[in-house]
């Protein structure tokens, strides 16, 4: 395992580093001391444990690498990731995953408002509750709630699905119940296996789109 600590190494030396000693694979940050932009644009398959609290941005624009955040986060966790595995060991504030093209973001306690906002292609599970207007404007991928969400989950959906095990304070514009199919359930459970989290899928509940505020036809599905 290969160590850095931010309060004497600093922050770009640590993602410069990060970002292009490729032969080396295990990395420990110390001392992030809730910074900004921690292990930002990362593009191999390495694997980084963050040691405490980070600020906004922490794993922004990840590609195939895993990172663990070994405390909370701030703002924009996994912003823009296209690939790989971000993992929150505790909370995440607000808009975490926004636009991720893929990759899974697991978030083992509860995120804020605005989680997964334009999601396009991620897959989210939260091992806690989410905030007001998650999902916003989820284009697609899947985010899994395992706790509550709060006001308008889901507000201006397209096709992403939305998988919630607690109470739904309110669905946003266009969000409604959706039927739980054979091959939903599937997707479920596989999520919540990937992400470790104990929890019956058969709890849930799936919301989507009603289609009524863009001009959808379901023979280009898989083009939206």
């Amino acid at each position: 395992m290969n160590t850095l600590d931010l309060q004497t190494d600093g922050l770009r030396t640590i993602n410069k580093t990060l970002q292009f000693e490729i032969e080396k694979t295990d990395w420990t940050i110390t001392s992030p001391m809730g910074q900004h932009a921690i292990a930002c644009g990362l593009t191999t398959p390495i694997n980084v444990n963050i040691d405490g609290h980070t600020g906004f941005y922490t794993a922004g624009m990840n590609q195939r690498a895993n990172v663990t955040i070994n405390g909370h986060t701030g703002v924009g966790c996994a912003e823009n990731m296209m690939s790989g595995t971000v993992r929150v060991k505790g909370n995440a504030s607000q808009a975490a995953g926004a636009t991720a093209h893929g990759g899974l973001l697991v978030i083992e306690g509860d995120a804020s408002s605005r989680c997964g906002i334009s999601m396009k292609g991620v897959d989210i599970v939260v091992g806690g509750s989410v905030g007001h207007m998650s999902a916003f404007m989820a284009q697609i991928g899947n985010l899994v709630v395992c706790g509550d969400a709060g006001e308008a989950l889901g507000d201006s959906i397209y096709e992403a699905k939305l998988f919630v095990a607690g109470s739904v304070e309110s669905l946003g514009a266009d969000c409604i119940e959706k039927e739980m199919t054979p091959e939903n359930l599937a997707i479920l459970t596989d999520l919540l296996q990937r992400a470790g989290m104990d929890k019956d899928p058969k709890d849930f509940k799936r919301y989507g789109s009603a289609r009524t505020l863009y001009n959808f036809d379901i023979d280009k599905a898989d083009e939206y």
